[in-house]
Parts: C-alpha cells; sequence; structure tokens
C-alpha cells in the first residue's frame, strides 16, 4: 500500500489514535494486495505440494504461505510471507497468507514480543522461499532439457529465454515436490529486492474493515459455554467464602466454579453470567499489604535512600570522580503504573476432553498457554491444540498465559467447551501492569564540561531489573556506577511495550540533556562527543553499536534542521532498544502564549525495512504510543484496588493532541534487527526536552499531565 500523503496523514493519525492505542496501520483502497486472509491452513487448496513448513503451492498456481508468528498490529502476517515471496519470485497478487497454529515441530520461536520475530526468521524465511525456487527450476530444466542456469524466474513463472518456454509455478509444483532439496541454497542479492522495501497493504485490512471473523472475540464454537470471572477486586486479598445460589439461580445460568483464587460464573451468554456475576457473595480475606499509592511514594524515598542496592554494572572508580568534579548534576524521575489497554479485552476458548485439549484465542506464547494447560490437566502436550487468532492489541499483555488457564480450568471444572471472556473493568483492574519505577541520576563534570563520572539508580515496584546498565551512556564514561533495588508487591506486573526501555529511556535522555545544559554544550553535540569516547573504551565495554547511534543522530539531526528553526523549540532523544536504534526529535511552538507539540521528527535504523509501509506505521504508532503514555497514561491505587477501571478514567492520547510524525530510515542494508518496540522508548525524551526548551520548566515525573509545568500545554 501507499504511505498517508502529507495533506491526510495527521487527520489519520487522529482518527486512528481514538481507537484506544497508539500502533496502528494505515491503508490505501485502490492497491494491490494478497488474497484474503484465513484462520489457518485448513483452506490451503486441495492437491497442493507443500514444499516446506512456509509454502504450498497448487497446480492451479496458487501460492499459500504460512505465517506462523501471533499477530497483534505488527504486520508480521504481512512481512513473513513477502519474505518468502521475494525469495521465491511469486506473484504478490495471487498470493494466500495464512495464520500457522502452534507447531513446535515446523516451527521456532512462535511468540510475539521482544522486536524478535523477524531478526529471528529473517534468514529461515529467506531459505524457505529459495528453496521451493530452486526445486521449481530444477523441475523445469529436467522437463526441458536444458541448463538451469538459463532458467530465470519472475511473477510466479518460469522462463527459458533461448528456447521461448514458459510456465507457471503450477505446472511444475508436484514435480519439484519429488525433489531433494539441498543442503544449502543460494539467496538473493539483496539489491535485487523487488517487493521487499515496498509499501504493501496489510493482508487482514479489508477483512477487519468488513468485520470478518479474525480476532479472538470473533470466535465461536457451537454449543460453547461462556464464562466470567470475579477476581479479587484489590491486590492482596484472597478468596475465602462465596455464597453464589441468587446467581445458579438466574436465567441462562449453568454453573459457578471455583478455583484457585476465582469464581466462574457460566452461562449461555456473556451478559447473563455479567449480570449473574453481580449478585454474587463473596468474602475476601487480606493475604498481603493492600498498597496504595501514598505508599508507593514513601517506599520510593525509603529505597532510594536506605535500600540494599544490586550492583549491575561498575567501571573505574566513581567516588574519585564526583569527588574531584568541577560540578555536580543531580536528579530524580518517576514513573507510574500502566495498564497495557488493549482494544480487544482478554479473553480465551478451551475445550478439555479427556482424551485431549482444544485451546484457541489471542496469545502472544501459545506455547505458553500449551504448556500451562498441560499442567492443569496432566495430559502430555502433543495432545494439546492451540489455535492462534489474530489479536486486537497486546503490547505485551498477552505474553501472559492467565486467561488461558483461566479457560482451561473452566471447561476441566464444568466439562464442556468454554469461553472465557473478561470485560474492559476487568482487563484495566486485573493486571498486570507496567511497573512503577523511581530512578535518581548523578552526573560528574569537569572544569571542562567534560562527563567524568556517571551514576544511575533504580527502584522498582516488581520490576526486576529496572535499569539497562549495558546501554548508552555505558561505556562512553570511564567511571559509572548502576545499581538497582526491588520492592515486592501484590500488585502484579508484566512486560509494556519496550520493557523496562519505556520509561528508562525518558529519564535517561531529559537528564543527558540537564547535564548538557550544565556543561555549556548543544546537546546533540554532547551526545556525539560521548559516543566518540564510547569508540576508543576497551574491548567489551561497549554493548551497542556506536556507529549506528551516531548514523540515526545525524540524520535526525539534519531532517530536523536541528537547532536552525527561528520559533521553535526543539527536543533531542536516542535510544537503543531491542537491536534497533531511533532519535528523535520534538518540536514544540508557543500559540497564545501556550506550548503546544507539533512534530516528532524520527530517524530509525532497524536494518532492511521489509514492509515500508508497515514499518512507517509501526515507528508512528510508537511515537504516538509513547508519547500519549508518557503525557497522560496514569495507573493509582488505593488499599490495593486500582482507581481507573475503564477509559473514562484511565487518559489516553486525544486525536487533537497528536503531532506530525516525519520518519526516516537509514539504509545500511544490514538484516532486520526489529521494529514493533524500538521506536516507542525515545519518544517521551524528546517531548520532554522539547517542553523544556519552551518554557524552562523541567517535566521529570511521568504523566506530564499531573506536573504543574505541563498545566499550561495546549
Amino acid at each position: 500500500m501507499n504511505t498517508i500523503n502529507q495533506t491526510s496523514r495527521r487527520d489519520f493519525m487522529k482518527i486512528a489514535a481514538a481507537a484506544g492505542g497508539g500502533l496502528f496501520l494505515g491503508f490505501n483502497w485502490s492497491d494491490s494486495t494478497a488474497a484474503p486472509v484465513v484462520v489457518d491452513a485448513k483452506h490451503i487448496a486441495a492437491g497442493s505440494v507443500k514444499f516446506n513448513s512456509y509454502l504450498s503451492i497448487g497446480a492451479d498456481n496458487s501460492i499459500t504461505i504460512v505465517s506462523p508468528n501471533p499477530e497483534i498490529g505488527q504486520g508480521i502476517k504481512t512481512a513473513f510471507p513477502m519474505v518468502v515471496a521475494e525469495e521465491l519470485d511469486a506473484d504478490w497478487k495471487a498470493v494466500k497468507t495464512v495464520q500457522g497454529n502452534l507447531d513446535n515441530t515446523q516451527f521456532e520461536r512462535q511468540v510475539t514480543g521482544g522486536s524478535g520475530a523477524v531478526p529471528h526468521s529473517w534468514e529461515r524465511l529467506r531459505k524457505a522461499g529459495a528453496t521451493a525456487r530452486h526445486l521449481l527450476i530444477q523441475a523445469a530444466a529436467s522437463k526441458w532439457g536444458v541448463p538451469a542456469s538459463e532458467i530465470t524466474t519472475a511473477d510466479s513463472k518460469l522462463f527459458h529465454k533461448a528456447s521461448g518456454k514458459s510456465a507457471s509455478y503450477g505446472e511444475f509444483a508436484e514435480a519439484a515436490g519429488k525433489l531433494t532439496a539441498p543442503a544449502d541454497i543460494k539467496l538473493k542479492d539483496e539489491k535485487a529486492f523487488k517487493l521487499i522495501g515496498q509499501s504493501v497493504r496489510n493482508v487482514d485490512n479489508k477483512n477487519i474493515a468488513t468485520g470478518k471473523p479474525l480476532f479472538g472475540l470473533d470466535f465461536y464454537r457451537e454449543g460453547m459455554l461462556f464464562a466470567i470471572i470475579q477476581r479479587p477486586k484489590a491486590f492482596g486479598f484472597k478468596l475465602k467464602s462465596i455464597d453464589a445460589a441468587a446467581a445458579k439461580a438466574m436465567p441462562g445460568i449453568v454453573d459457578v466454579v471455583t478455583f484457585e483464587n476465582s469464581v466462574a460464573v457460566v452461562g449461555k451468554s456473556t451478559w447473563q453470567c455479567k449480570k449473574a456475576r453481580e449478585v454474587l457473595k463473596i468474602e475476601y480475606e487480606k493475604a498481603a499489604d493492600l498498597e496504595s499509592s501514598e505508599d508507593h511514594n514513601r517506599i520510593f524515598s525509603n529505597l532510594m535512600d536506605n535500600g540494599e542496592a544490586t550492583v549491575r554494572r561498575k567501571n573505574g572508580d566513581v567516588e574519585a570522580a564526583f569527588k574531584s568534579a568541577a560540578k555536580v548534576i543531580k536528579a530524580e524521575y518517576q514513573c507510574p503504573f500502566l495498564p497495557h489497554s488493549p482494544l480487544e479485552p482478554m479473553n480465551f476458548f478451551a475445550h478439555v476432553r479427556e482424551d485431549g485439549v482444544e485451546l484457541v484465542g489471542p496469545t502472544q506464547t501459545p506455547d505458553r498457554a500449551r504448556g500451562e494447560a498441560a499442567k492443569i490437566t496432566g495430559l502430555p502436550p502433543e495432545k494439546i491444540t492451540v489455535e492462534i487468532t489474530r489479536q486486537g492489541g497486546g503490547f505485551g499483555r498477552r505474553l501472559s498465559a492467565d486467561f488461558a488457564i483461566e479457560a482451561v480450568h473452566v471447561s476441566k471444572l464444568v466439562k464442556a467447551p468454554v469461553k472465557v471472556i473478561w470485560t474492559r473493568e476487568d482487563d484495566m483492574t486485573g493486571g498486570t501492569y507496567r511497573p512503577a519505577v523511581r530512578y535518581r541520576f548523578e552526573a560528574a563534570l569537569d572544569k571542562n564540561g567534560e562527563m567524568i563520572g556517571y551514576k544511575l539508580r533504580g527502584v522498582g515496584i516488581n520490576s526486576g531489573n529496572p535499569t539497562r546498565e549495558d546501554n548508552f551512556p555505558s561505556g562512553s564514561v570511564a567511571n559509572l556506577l548502576i545499581d538497582s533495588v526491588e520492592h515486592k508487591s501484590a500488585i502484579t506486573t508484566g512486560p509494556w511495550r519496550a520493557p523496562i526501555t519505556n520509561f528508562l529511556a525518558y529519564a535517561e535522555q531529559s537528564f543527558i540533556d540537564e547535564v548538557a545544559e550544565a556543561a555549556g554544550k548543544d546537546p546533540v553535540e554532547f551526545r556525539l562527543a560521548l559516543l566518540e569516547k564510547a569508540k576508543k573504551s576497551p574491548a567489551g565495554e561497549v554493548k551497542y553499536d556506536v556507529d549506528r547511534m551516531i548514523a540515526v543522530i545525524k540524520l535526525a539531526a539534519e531532517k530536523s534542521n536541528w537547532g536552525k528553526k527561528k520559533g521553535v523549540y526543539q527536543g533531542f532523544s536516542v535510544y537503543f532498544s531491542h537491536r534497533s536504534y531511533v532519535a528523535q526529535v520534538g518540536e514544540v511552538v508557543v500559540e497564545k502564549g501556550k506550548p503546544a507539540l507539533k512534530n516528532i521528527i524520527a530517524a530509525v535504523d532497524c536494518g532492511i525495512v521489509i514492509n515500508k509501509s508497515g514499518s512507517l506505521q509501526q515507528v508512528r504508532g510508537g511515537v504516538v504510543d509513547g508519547i500519549g503514555h508518557a503525557m497522560f497514561g496514569n495507573m493509582t491505587f488505593k488499599a490495593g484496588a486500582p482507581d481507573q477501571s475503564n477509559f473514562n478514567g484511565f487518559r489516553l492520547i486525544r486525536m487533537n493532541e497528536i503531532p506530525e510524525v516525519d520518519v526516516h530510515f537509514v539504509d545500511n542494508g544490514i538484516s532486520p534487527t526489529g521494529l514493533g518496540e524500538p521506536a516507542l522508548p525515545p519518544a517521551g525524551g524528546a517531548v520532554a526536552n522539547a517542553f523544556y526548551k519552551a518554557t524552562k520548566q523541567r517535566l521529570r515525573n511521568q504523566p506530564f499531565i499531573n506536573e504543574d509545568a505541563f498545566k499550561g500545554i495546549s
């Protein structure tokens, strides 16, 4: 598909943001597209020849390419088949893409998370397409009696120029399928790519727009029951007793069952279950401290000064550097818990039988769902199937398997196929959240404004290690100390898009600007100077690619005309995460006495761009997600219970608040390094630094809307 034109882009982004998140895909109805997508591989044409795990070709020249990884809006269901089709020289207009089910024999890493799908599968996908093409050429060469080296391919056809012979792939599919695949296969020169790097419309767009059943919530099986779960309404409680008589007497209710710390109302419709849940009489008892947000602030302060820290990285003599410093800069930054808030709430289908289990639903980790089902039922994993549906957002939430576990428990207890559905309130109040963290940064400058010492302490609530000790500026400062302290809480946390870096990058990049200002240096030049020092660090000290980071910094500065725009206040940010590098410039102007965020310019190095359209939307979506949550996202607690339970209380970025997002990719020809998450981390810092330029007031806590300095923003 073509990219959104300049005049319509802002309006489109505003509309997309209203859907409830920062990740979205643009499309153009006039573009050519692959054939409609089906949920699984059952609809591959009869008689088609399967060449490998990823593709089959029919005698009618139909080509089906399987995408094994879960699709959550990141475009993998389009990108994966594009890679196979490129090496196959397939006619993309005739390709049908299919969502693969869980199959550990045929596929590896059927996981969506960590921006790792394409880096992991890039070469495997290319080899799958190239192998099939090689076999087709061999079959044609044998039939035509010509050297294989003289046969060329294009648009799902074979050509022998000297004899004038040609044929479709379908004509030789059966013969090719009987040949032995070579151990090694030659891949295309990347300069010869015809499909990769183009803008291709997402294969599910038409089905989504016309309401075809693709998502987990769409799944229906004749005769299945529905279940609504009552979980403790506050973190730190456990189930003590239940009186379900009134609920069981309501219309359509089949049963009320308990498992672990939950009560499930099972019935013939979601609405009936929801209404019956309202009359349950449940008594809970305290099992852990019932923490409030005020408690968390106190805990942060105490642990920051008195906590037993785990040293994550230490270089040089930090104490000596700070003692000799001409100037010391110190600042603290804090970020709140955040729900994931995907547009599609959690849901899952399970049918537990004596001889096996069928699982269907939206999961980023289908193998985890199967593993948990095996534990609950005692059945071997090979007796458990998992059908992967498209997911209406995930952002890390569906890396967990709690909703699948619930479905298995309920189905086992009621001995029937059951679909568990969470309400929006269940989804927002039931965890798992992005962990809350406070950071303390300290920097030591010498008399020349050179940074000679650096300290970072991260205190997190159920965050594990809230630092990324080997990321920039590590390796660029001779004397460095990074450590962390963790507080264990009953509030459940888990991966949230770009785990840890989603808030660490904002804090770190804001602080780097503070240090640059104290040193009297331009923020961009200050970062570049640090990276030049990193180049000279001893071997092994630098864990990121210095040259790639320098390249995106320079590209962002160039494309934003850094420091040269009159009446525009610019803020800079750069970050390395999930193997990719992104630099961003936020631009704020003052209108009628109020600062307003107008533009974000992003420079991205994610290696080879597979689908330009999808990649542009990944970056734009990541930026909108990042700035929206930095400015407005907040989850607070009182006595263990979340204060926010729906979008009327949890603030998302609004249509008129989305800036233009101008994206530029570095063309360095390296293999893809991932793009689902890297554009999000730098966004908050770019906005905060631009806002400071306009107002001379620092934004050290998220959400910005709670800061006095942010009250006047338009």
